[in-house]
């Protein structure tokens, strides 16, 4: 079935029914869907499951068509029958030019705590640039998803140690994960010793127990070098220059982690504040 022009998908289409808009902004080939449009395709027909050009060519990180769709009238915040939306696709993708893109043309970063979210998408698999983007808009970096728990928590449950670094940095909450489960406890699972030490850097607590009543060196693989680091680290004080690095950030809060360096200290003091 071959779509007419300015129509949308009826009801009872498949994939097979994709109309020529959705081909050339899939594929990347701008000057089809410049023509396409010209000729009046609608730049915000939907195939059966709400899929539109946006969302094709968010996913293939084809950025000058996505502007194209975008400055013909495309909707940054269309959602497929999954919730899917073209930002859920950028940050899966990873294209950091096409989330900066939809979020200047008005693209929301959550639209509702059920639908999949970008900034857990970006985190469970790594993007940090996609991160970066969406944290710099504001985005909540304690988003608590019910299933998934927190970006914090699905970025340690993924070893994703770059994504982790930008959460705390940003003021992530290091205690918050998926239910009473802790980052740390889903780092200790886990094989990283970098990434258990980041988080007790950041004052992740060892003795916080989940609802099995199991405390983060209980989750850790018995003789691992995880165990080892975990049971350190609970034997030895915090020293007097963590615990007052994580109090003043606390006392400045996460909305205002920004200004430090706007704050009249020393560089070196501003390094210290920002774990640099």
């Amino acid at each position: 079935m071959r779509l007419c022009k300015g129509e949308s998908l009826p009801l009872g289409g498949s994939w097979a029914d994709r109309s020529p808009l959705h081909e050339a902004a899939s594929q990347g080939r701008l000057l089809a869907l410049r023509t396409l449009l010209s000729q009046g395709y609608n730049v915000n027909g939907v195939t059966i499951d709400h899929v539109t050009p946006l969302h094709e060519a968010c996913l293939g990180d084809h950025v000058a068509c996505a502007r194209t769709l975008l400055e013909a009238g495309a909707n940054a915040n269309a959602v497929t029958i999954d919730g899917i939306t073209p930002l859920f696709n950028a940050c899966s993708q990873g294209s950091a030019s096409c989330a900066e893109l939809l979020l200047e043309y008005g693209a929301k970063a959550q639209l509702e705590s059920c639908f999949p979210s970008p900034t857990h998408e970006a985190s469970r698999k790594g993007h940090h640039e996609c991160l970066d983007i969406l944290i710099s808009w504001g985005v909540d970096v304690d988003q608590d998803i019910p299933h998934l728990g927190t970006p914090l928590y699905v970025a340690c449950m993924s070893q994703q140690f770059h994504c982790i670094w930008k959460l705390l940095y940003a003021g992530a909450d290091v205690h918050k994960g998926k239910y009473w489960d802790t980052p740390l406890h889903a780092a200790a699972q886990q094989p990283s010793t970098e990434i258990v030490n980041l988080l007790l850097e950041f004052g992740a607590d060892i003795n916080a127990k989940n609802t099995e009543l199991l405390r983060p060196v209980d989750m850790a693989t018995s003789n691992s070098a995880v165990e080892r680091v975990l049971l350190q680290h609970e034997a030895t004080p915090s020293s007097l220059y963590q615990l007052c690095r994580l109090c003043i950030r606390n006392y400045i809060g996460r909305q205002r982690l920004h200004l430090i360096p706007q704050l009249q200290l020393p560089t070196l003091l501003q390094n210290f504040l920002q774990y640099r």
